[in-house]
């Protein structure tokens, strides 16, 4: 009876807590923020909205008040990566990298938005950026098993992160390992291009890529590894400051 009832009250206070929030805000929270390490019963019946909307708050340097004002509204809403910002890759032991010095990866999917050769060149101008400053060449194969499948999906796409549509969540990758690892998904639905409109493809692979070597999302606004797209003029680019210490401090420095 006792434990009856105690079930009734957490499931009334999950219904209280939960009409404060849209469900699309619930839903990103539960994506990006939920602590996984919570135990079953608790993170099932009792997830707590609050903390996770200060967790967002406080990584994207907003004011922490738990509730949801203007300016968490449109951190939300703005296009981002699929990788959660609070899981620290929890399936994999200590600090995941690769322990070759060549790493390949194929393509098996490509998009209907740009020609194959822009988005080969891309790619491998994306890889670039880290093999420049670290001691790791990246080699593209056409067939077989690469250590980096790449494809680009609409909607379901054989993992459990189906895409979202346009906007929203753009791709995702995992971290170095077997099998999976290392695997990176862009979605079909978004309008990929190589400039300034839309969404810029090499600054999203690289960002990608940067997850696939090991790197976590920083909430230095200026770093490539931040969650949201931002646009910056890729003529030219190298990685900033955040993710160059970051992954040299997984590979080490590449002394040219």
């Amino acid at each position: 009876y006792l434990c009856a009832n105690l079930c009734t009250l957490c499931m009334l206070f999950l219904i209280s807590v939960k009409m404060f929030l849209p469900l699309s805000s619930q839903a990103y929270l539960s994506k990006f923020y939920r602590d996984l390490n919570a135990t079953k019963f608790r993170s099932r019946m009792m997830p707590d909205l609050e903390d996770e909307l200060k967790a967002m708050q406080k990584f994207f340097g907003l004011e922490v008040t738990g509730k949801l004002d203007s300016n968490t509204l449109e951190t939300m809403k703005q296009p981002r990566c699929g990788v959660t910002d609070v899981a620290r890759y929890e399936h994999f032991q200590g600090r995941p990298r690769w322990k070759q010095s060549v790493v390949t990866y194929r393509i098996t999917e490509y998009t209907s938005q740009l020609s194959k050769r822009e988005v080969d060149a891309t790619i491998t101008n994306a890889f670039q950026l880290y093999s420049d400053i670290i001691p790791l060449d990246f080699k593209q194969i056409y067939s077989g098993t690469a250590d980096i499948m790449i494809l680009f999906k609409a909607g379901y796409h054989g993992d459990f992160y189906p895409f979202d549509g346009p906007t929203g969540v753009l791709a995702h990758a995992n971290a170095p390992g077997p099998e999976q690892g290392g695997d990176t998904h862009f979605d079909e639905d978004e309008r990929w291009t190589l400039s300034s409109r839309d969404i810029n493809l090499l600054l999203v692979a690289a960002h990608e890529f940067g997850h696939a070597l090991g790197l976590e999302h920083s909430n230095d606004p200026l770093a490539l590894m931040y969650p949201t797209y931002q646009y910056i003029n890729t003529n030219g680019y190298t990685l900033p400051r955040d993710d160059r210490l970051g992954v040299q401090a997984l590979y080490g420095k590449c002394f040219l």
